[in-house]
C-alpha cells in the first residue's frame, strides 16, 4: 500500500485503549484488572499472538499485581502500567544477546529463509546499514537456484552502491558462495554477505544446501529472514532453520503491512532467537532495529527519547557546534533548517522517528509517508536555492520564489509553506542574545513564554496527543533528564507544522 501505517498501529491502539481504561476507573480492584486483561488479551490474540503465550502473560501480570497490598499513598495505577509493559517486553525479548561483528576483521553474515520472504531485498537493506555506520560491506549472490536473483541483487547492490559477486553460468551455489567471500576476504572487507536460495518450503534440499554453503564459508552470523504475515507460524519455521543450521538471529520482514506481526514476533521470541531487525517498507534504508523495550514503549505510546537520543547522535555530524553556537545567538537561517531536514531525513522513515515521541503514535498525520513526504519536498526545495538565499531568507522575492519552484518541480505555494515554517522556527530560535528557544533549552529553564512558543510549533493534534502543554513540558523535561543533552546542531526537534 502506498500509506503504511506505523508498526502494528492498530494492536498498539489497542493496548493503549485498555491501559486508559484502567486509567480512569474510579475504583481499582481486582475486577478492573481481569477487565484490562481481558482486553489486552484480545488485543493479542487477533494480533495472531499464540494463545499459551497470552495466558502466561496474564499470569504475570496478576502473579505480580496485588491491588489490596500495594501500600496506600502510591501510585498503583502507573505501577500496573509499568508491570504490564514489562510483561509485553518480556513476550518479544527472547532474553538471548545477539551477535555483533568486530570492527577490522571479515565478518561473514548467511542469509537464509524461504522464498518470498524478502530476503535479497533484506541483504542489501543490511549491507546499506552497516554501510552507513561506516564499515566496509560487501554482498554475494549464492542463489543459483531462483531464476533473475542475481539480477536483482545486483540491481539493489548498485542502486546502494556497494560491492557485489555473483555469477551468471555456475550453476553450484557452493562454489559461488566460497569464490565470492574468498574475494571479499582478501580485499579486507569487513561485513561481507551472503544471500542464499528459498524454496517454497522447507524441503531437505534446501537444508542441505544451507548447510554446504555454511561450511564452505564458515560464517560468524547466520540471519533467518521470515515474512511476518505467517504470525504465529512462525515459531515452528524458526525452530526447523534453527535444528538445521546455527540460526544466530532473525529479521522479521513486511512488518509494515501486516496485522499479525506481533504473532510473528512472540513466535520467534519464544523460539529464543534474538530479533535484530525488522523491514518496515519496501524502500533501501527502511529497516529498524529492533529492541523489545523501545518497540513496547513506542507501541504503547509511551515514545523511546533515549532511542531518539541516540539515532539523533547517530547522524549528525562533529560539525554540529557551530549550528548550536549560532542558535544560542538566536540566529536561524534556511541553511540551518535545511541542515536540519536532512539530518532528520537520515533518521529514517518520518513515522519512525516521530513515534519516538510520546503520544505521537496515534496521530493520523503522523502515519504513512505523509510526513516523509513533506520533507522531501522541502529539501528539493532548498537544492534550488542559491548560496544567498540559504543564508539570508529576506531576498527571496516573487521572481525569485517562481525561479525556485520551477527549478525543484515544485509549486510556488509550497516555496511559500517552506518560507512560513522558517519564520516561524526563527521566531523561536531567535530573540536577544542567548534568550532564544536554543538558549533558554541548554539552561534548562522553560518560561511560560518560551513554552507557548515551543507549542507553537507543534501541530495542535500531535499536541493534544501528548497530553497538551503539561505532557510537552514533560517530554522536554525527561529529554533534559539524566544527562540527555540534544547533540550539538541538534537542538530540540520535536515537531514541525505539518
Amino acid at each position: 500500500s502506498s500509506q503504511p501505517t506505523m508498526v502494528l498501529a492498530d494492536l498498539g491502539n489497542r493496548l493503549t485503549n485498555a491501559l486508559k481504561a484502567m486509567n480512569n476507573t474510579t475504583v481499582l480492584d481486582e475486577a478492573t484488572i481481569e477487565e484490562m486483561l481481558k482486553e489486552i488479551g484480545n488485543a493479542l490474540i487477533s494480533a495472531d499472538v499464540a494463545v499459551n503465550l497470552v495466558l502466561k502473560l496474564r499470569k504475570n501480570v496478576k502473579a505480580r499485581v496485588n491491588v489490596e497490598e500495594m501500600a496506600a499513598g502510591l501510585n498503583k495505577r502507573k505501577i500496573i502500567k509499568q508491570i504490564v509493559c514489562d510483561e509485553l517486553v518480556n513476550l518479544l525479548d527472547p532474553g538471548t544477546k545477539p551477535w555483533k561483528p568486530i570492527k577490522g576483521k571479515s565478518n561473514v553474515i548467511m542469509f537464509v529463509g524461504l522464498q518470498g520472504s524478502g530476503k535479497t531485498t533484506t541483504v542489501t537493506k543490511l549491507a546499506y546499514h552497516y554501510k552507513k555506520k561506516g564499515w566496509q560491506t560487501a554482498l554475494v549472490c549464492a542463489d543459483t537456484f531462483r531464476a533473475g536473483a542475481f539480477d536483482q541483487l545486483r540491481m539493489n547492490a548498485t542502486k546502494a552502491k556497494i560491492p557485489f559477486y555473483g555469477s551468471e553460468t555456475e550453476a553450484d551455489p557452493v562454489k559461488v558462495a566460497k569464490e565470492g567471500v574468498d574475494i571479499f576476504k582478501s580485499e579486507k572487507t569487513e561485513i561481507i554477505i551472503v544471500d542464499t536460495s528459498g524454496r517454497h518450503k522447507q524441503e531437505e534440499e534446501l537444508f542441505e544446501e544451507m548447510q554446504e554453503i555454511s561450511a564452505a564459508t564458515d560464517p560468524q552470523n547466520i540471519i533467518f529472514v521470515m515474512d511476518s504475515s505467517i504470525g504465529q507460524a512462525a515459531f515452528d519455521q524458526a525452530k526447523a532453520f534453527k535444528d538445521k543450521v546455527k540460526v544466530g538471529s532473525v529479521i522479521i520482514t513486511k512488518m509494515d503491512g501486516h496485522a499479525k506481526g506481533g504473532g510473528a514476533l512472540s513466535a520467534v521470541a519464544a523460539t529464543e532467537s534474538p530479533i535484530v531487525f525488522l523491514g518496515t517498507g519496501e524502500q533501501i534504508p527502511d529497516l529498524e532495529m529492533f529492541d523489545a523495550k523501545s518497540f513496547v514503549s513506542r507501541l504503547l505510546g509511551m515514545g523511546d527519547i533515549p532511542g531518539m537520543m541516540k539515532l539523533i547522535q547517530d547522524v549528525v555530524p562533529p560539525d554540529g557546534e557551530d549550528m548550536a553556537k549560532r542558535l544560542s545567538e538566536g540566529k536561524f537561517s534556511l541553511r540551518d533548517m535545511y541542515k536540519q531536514f536532512q539530518y532528520i531525513q537520515q533518521m529514517g522513515p518520518l513515522s519512525n522517528v516521530l513515534s519516538m515521541i510520546p503520544g505521537m503514535n496515534n496521530l493520523p498525520q503522523m502515519q504513512g509517508d505523509l510526513g516523509t513526504a513533506k520533507l522531501k519536498a522541502y529539501v528539493t526545495i532548498m537544492d534550488s536555492l542559491t548560496d544567498a538565499e540559504l543564508d539570508n531568507a529576506k531576498v527571496l522575492d516573487p521572481p525569485r520564489i517562481m525561479r525556485i519552484a520551477r527549478g525543484s518541480g515544485r509549486h510556488p505555494a509550497e516555496v511559500r509553506e517552506l518560507l512560513e515554517q522558517h519564520k516561524n522556527f526563527e521566531k523561536v530560535f531567535s530573540g536577544p542574545k542567548g534568550k532564544g528557544m536554543a538558549g533558554l533549552m541548554n539552561k534548562g529553564g522553560l518560561n511560560p513564554r518560551s513554552m507557548q512558543q515551543m507549542a507553537s510549533l507543534v501541530p495542535p493534534a500531535a499536541l493534544k496527543g501528548m497530553g497538551g502543554m503539561g505532557g510537552l513540558q514533560n517530554m522536554l523535561k525527561s529529554m533534559g533528564a539524566g544527562g540527555m543533552k540534544m547533540p550539538e546542531g541538534f537542538p530540540n526537534f520535536p515537531g514541525f507544522g505539518m
